[in-house]
């Protein structure tokens, strides 16, 4: 005979024997389930995150390691300009006392070559020759390299008269040449030098003063010291002459600082890059006279 007896009342489970099972709230396990995921999110994502942190740090001291690996090798990043050119104006002449030694002479003489290339530059050669600056050439020919101004002949005594003040000459004052005036037999004297073949090259020009010392340039500033016999010193005392844009004028051009040119500024004599001016191809420009002495 089948059971017909209807199923228990849930709203009065005490009657039949049966309770429910109140030791947890309702939906428990689904909530259970939802923490398990997202905590299951959370360290995929925290592990991800470490592996990518990693391989960043390798490729970063990989490239410390390697520093010729080039910059933007591992995808597009900013963009990397060349450093600039060393080369440029030198701010001091570099050089060493006139007693220095010769190995310290010659580290000096390393750095001469920051200077421009003058040919690029240069004024344009004047038509008319340099009657003055031919003589003196041609004098120097004759003369062995080196030589004081008390062994040369009287043919190679040249005085240095400035184009723009024509009334003005080189004069050594103190141990500096400044551009002077000549009113006196002392200043004369001051104002005379003997022109010899260039101490560093034989085709350009080295200037001997009376009491058997040179002009040189140091800290670009002229200036009348005794040689002491390096090579230093035997560049610094050398100038080429070039074509000054004015008539019967040549411009003096250093050895061992090509570009730079002998000119005056406040009536001193001074070692200056050139400029495409006319003040400076005047105060550049230069007569060599006869002997005023």
């Amino acid at each position: 005979m089948p059971d017909s007896s209807p199923p228990p009342s849930l709203n009065s489970p005490w009657e039949n024997g049966w309770t429910p099972d109140n030791s947890r709230p309702p939906g428990t396990r689904r909530l259970w389930l939802a923490g398990a995921l997202a905590l299951t999110t959370v360290l995929t994502c925290v592990a991800a995150i470490a592996v990518m942190d990693k391989s960043s740090d390798d490729v970063s001291r990989t490239k410390r390691a390697d520093p010729t690996t080039p910059v933007g090798a591992d995808g597009p990043g900013l963009l990397s300009y060349a450093s600039p050119s060393k080369q440029g104006t030198p701010t001091a002449d570099g050089h060493t006392p006139a007693s220095a030694k010769a190995s310290g002479a010659s580290a000096g003489a390393a750095t001469a070559g920051d200077s421009a290339t003058p040919s690029a530059k240069a004024p344009s050669p004047s038509k008319s020759t340099s009657s003055h600056g031919s003589s003196a050439g041609g004098s120097t020919g004759g003369s062995s390299g080196g030589s004081s101004g008390s062994s040369s002949s009287s043919a190679n005594q040249k005085s240095v008269r400035s184009v723009n003040y024509p009334d003005r000459y080189w004069q050594v004052s103190g141990d500096f040449v400044k551009l002077n005036p000549v009113s006196s037999t002392a200043a004369r004297r001051a104002a005379t030098f003997t022109v010899v073949k260039g101490l560093a090259n034989s085709s350009c020009y080295s200037f001997a003063t009376a009491d058997g010392g040179y002009l040189r340039h140091r800290d670009f500033i002229l200036r009348a010291e005794r040689n002491d016999g390096t090579p230093l010193f035997k560049k610094d005392a050398t100038f080429c002459p070039r074509t000054s844009s004015y008539s019967g004028a040549v411009m003096l051009e250093s050895v061992n600082y090509p570009g730079r040119y002998l000119r005056h500024q406040n009536f001193q004599l001074k070692l200056d890059r050139y400029q495409n001016s006319s003040l400076f191809r005047s105060d550049s420009a230069f007569r060599l006279v006869a002997g005023l002495s």
